[in-house]
């Protein structure tokens, strides 16, 4: 399971190195969804987290280098992330090998290969932290968990069971409060420091979206091109996977009469299908990385849907080379056709609401017209 390399070519922060309880992790793939639960596990067991830096294009240039030019773009950034651990000295680096999340709920290939991944392509020195989740073979958190102790030579069963409880409690509060609708930076910020804030209350704002995407695409906000800010200054109510429960988008899939198949569906299909099938937003948004096989069919399988149920939606990919001023062009097009929609919804509700309070007057002019043409 280590990865330890001869020929050391990079130099050694020794602020990181001084320590043997210290471990990197890449600002990426699983961090968005579950750094919560990696941050109370780990600073439990007397571990020192060190984040990469926030994905900038450099980031993204330096993974590119090191993989083929039809690689996903989020492995490509995964992989400046952990060029970016290298380079601040930390010899231990957290890959999970994330392989299924409940029994044939799988992930994507290269998600399930990262450490492999990682492994072949980038030839330096530091130690691979790569603990196995596979709930279809029977390998669960606890197993997950306590593999990754083994590899810092904590054994005491005790601490590492009370750091998956904790872990779990900071998870807990994270959700608590995202569900409630607190922003994921904001609810993060505030899961880590043991507190809940409750949301004020907001204006009521005149179209709202659902973004049907994965966290790690969604919440970084270079990959994402700062979607929900850009979406919240036009005046738009914007809705995540975040905000719902994991039996809600369960639920919604398969009242679609669809099946869960992939690990990240919940944050794709069953999100977009909670809203769609309550009728929660005016519009669906989908953001996907070019060239990903399963968000494909999980955009189409959405897009089906709303064509039967008259939901307009978009689809945005997104790509290295992806302009910010052609992103802006679409998203204003799409907000401004949602806002045209509505508005023509809301005169018709209006014109039927005025007939329903003044039937006599209108039995009347019914009677005047009839009379007028016998």
């Amino acid at each position: 399971m280590n990865n330890q390399r001869k020929g050391r070519d990079i130099n050694i922060n020794m602020a990181c190195s001084k320590s043997n309880l210290n471990i990197g992790i890449p600002r990426a793939i699983s961090y968005y969804n579950n750094y919560p639960f990696y941050y109370g596990f780990f600073s439990k067991l007397g571990i020192e987290i060190i984040l990469s830096d926030k994905t900038t294009t450099e980031t993204i240039n330096n993974g590119s280098k090191y993989v083929v030019s039809d690689t996903c773009l989020p492995i490509k950034v995964f992989v400046g992330h952990v060029i970016n651990l290298l380079d601040k000295g930390c010899e231990k680096i957290f890959i999970p090998s994330i392989q299924s999340t409940d029994y044939k709920i799988n992930n994507c290939s290269k998600i399930r290969g990262l450490p492999e991944i990682i492994r072949n392509v980038l030839d330096k020195p530091f130690q691979i932290i790569e603990p196995t989740l596979d709930k279809t073979e029977g390998i669960g958190l606890k197993t997950f968990c306590f593999d990754i102790a083994k590899e810092f030579g904590i054994t005491d069963k005790n601490l590492i069971e009370s750091a998956i409880s904790y872990g779990w409690n900071i998870y807990n509060k994270f959700c608590e409060m995202t569900k409630s609708g607190i922003p994921q930076q904001e609810a993060l910020k505030n899961a880590i420091n043991e507190n809940i804030i409750k949301k004020n209350v907001e204006l009521v704002r005149p179209i709202s979206v659902v973004i049907m995407a994965h966290g790690y695409n969604l919440f970084d906000e270079r990959i994402s091109l700062n979607l929900i800010n850009k979406l919240e200054k036009m005046g738009v109510k914007v809705f995540t996977s975040l905000n719902i429960t994991r039996n809600e988008a369960i639920n919604s899939i398969h009242e679609l009469g669809e099946i869960q198949y992939w690990a990240n569906e919940l944050d794709l299909t069953g999100t977009a299908a909670y809203y769609m099938l309550n009728k929660k937003v005016d519009g669906i948004i989908a953001l996907s990385a070019f060239g990903c096989g399963p968000d494909s069919l999980m955009v189409d399988e959405i897009q089906y849907h709303a064509k039967e149920r008259n939901m307009p939606m978009l689809h945005l990919t997104i790509d290295e080379h992806t302009g910010e001023a052609g992103f802006i062009t679409r998203i204003e097009a799409f907000i401004d056709m949602l806002i045209r929609s509505k508005r023509k919804l809301l005169q018709k509700q209006h014109n039927n609401l005025k007939i329903l309070r003044e039937p006599k007057k209108t039995i009347e002019k019914n009677k005047v017209l009839t009379d007028s043409l016998a």
